[in-house]
């Protein structure tokens, strides 16, 4: 890892190192929290978890190829290198913050209430056809998960696309200090994380705290269409690029055309390209009227990293999806949109809103959503309400949270005498459901 000295890292982390003054200039090859995952060579950093202590494995990564790890406590008796710091986690940082800045590469900071991973993954796929791309795996995207992805960038990628999630004041400013951005995008500012943040305002400063460590000179993309977003009127006296569908002063979309589960098409208007087209048709082959959204954030990245139109179209038709994020499986003659890693109102309405282009047969399995704060109950029921709207012909909830949504469907096909009727289930635990499925799913 390049200038990942146990020396520079001393002195990044503002450690105390013990053992051998020879091994001080030797670069290590990997960092990891994971003491499974050591590489010869290579760092652990022992983190106190819930569950473990990785100080009791500091030993094993010695024996594993470790060249180094980092310790909170004194090791006495330990003769090989570490560095001895007073929080592990904070050391984690201040390590990822001085690579970061090791590196001669361009960073795209993602966050927002909805969508980041999904925009993650449309972003990378346009850029990686002109550039060597890495980007967030998984749900690194936290005080923990963003370090780790930086540290498994090498001098060969030339474009970073993170991902960058919070639940409070304070992260996204750590996390910035981490990334800095050289272009900044803000999907949208939603419901979530209410038990911390409180209302949308609240959730607009958090978010905004990612423009904190940007580069001054990089370029910030912003949805035209939220607003609370279309407030934001420069940042380091620079105007921000917006994207939308109604808001059609930046880059925005028309003659957009349902394809159900195939997917969607539209129009790309606006977008600066290296080739001046500004208008395009694209395909996008993720089902949702959302990903519309991700594909104008990911021209307007594009458009700012030099792509050309015939670019920013191949990469956005020839992604994929990942599994928990709005992905088809076909089983046994089911098909199966599997977005279950997580969910807020916004998520879940646009999850009900693909189902409802598909033909057939349409069932909802639908769960409790966490960290909505005081109104939660009540954000339930209006999921359920809309949920009314739509054709779906089964509705299944799990929890006691998710059986106000049940409700919320229920209350609007009274109330409605033209709704479309739905068959509704309520069970209290998966477990509940499980022994009933197999009778329900035709």
């Amino acid at each position: 890892m390049k200038g990942m000295t146990i020396r520079a890292m001393t002195q990044a982390c503002h450690g105390i190192y013990h053992g051998d003054e020879g091994a001080v200039d030797i670069e290590i090859s990997a960092i990891t929290t994971d003491s499974r995952k050591i590489q010869k060579n290579g760092m652990f950093i022992a983190i106190c978890g819930e569950k473990s202590d990785g100080h009791d494995y500091i030993g094993k990564c010695f024996d594993d190829g470790a060249l180094c790890c980092i310790s909170e406590r004194e090791l006495p008796g330990e003769s090989r290198p570490y560095i001895q710091v007073e929080s592990s986690l904070t050391a984690l940082k201040q390590l990822a913050a001085y690579y970061r800045q090791q590196l001669d590469i361009k960073v795209v900071g993602i966050t927002g209430s909805v969508g980041k991973t999904s925009t993650k993954e449309t972003i990378a796929s346009v850029l990686a056809q002109k550039y060597k791309v890495k980007k967030t795996q998984g749900n690194f995207n936290n005080e923990i998960g963003l370090p780790l992805t930086v540290f498994t960038l090498e001098e060969s990628d030339e474009i970073a696309v993170l991902e960058m999630g919070i639940s409070d004041f304070g992260e996204m400013t750590r996390l910035t200090a981490i990334a800095c951005p050289d272009v900044c995008v803000i999907t949208n500012i939603g419901w979530c994380h209410l038990e911390n943040l409180k209302t949308r305002d609240g959730i607009l400063k958090a978010k905004t705290e990612i423009f904190k460590s940007m580069n001054p000179d990089g370029t910030v993309i912003l949805n035209g269409d939220d607003d609370k977003l279309i407030t934001i009127n420069e940042v380091y006296g620079k105007d921000p690029v917006f994207f939308g569908i109604d808001y059609k002063e930046g880059i925005y979309a028309d003659n957009i055309r349902n394809l159900g589960l195939e997917g969607t098409s539209c129009v790309l208007h606006g977008v600066k390209t290296s080739d001046n087209t500004g208008s395009f048709e694209i395909k996008i082959p993720v089902a949702g009227h959302h990903m519309v959204y991700n594909a104008m954030a990911a021209a307007a990245v594009a458009a700012v990293m030099g792509l050309s139109s015939w670019q920013i179209k191949q990469g956005i038709e020839s992604m994929e999806t990942i599994a928990g994020r709005n992905h088809i499986i076909k089983e046994n003659g089911f098909l199966i949109i599997d977005d279950c890693y997580n969910a807020n109102p916004v998520s879940m309405k646009a999850s009900i809103d693909v189902i409802d282009t598909a033909i057939g047969r349409k069932v909802c399995i639908l769960g409790d959503m966490f960290e909505l704060g005081k109104d939660e109950k009540q954000l339930h029921f209006d999921v359920g309400e809309y949920l009314g709207t739509k054709s779906i012909d089964v509705l299944l909830t799990v929890g006691s949270l998710a059986g106000q949504l049940a409700e919320g469907t229920q209350d609007y096909i009274d109330n409605h005498y033209k709704a479309y009727e739905c068959e509704i289930h309520v069970y209290g635990t998966k477990e509940e459901l499980i022994k009933e499925l197999s009778g329900i799913l035709k």
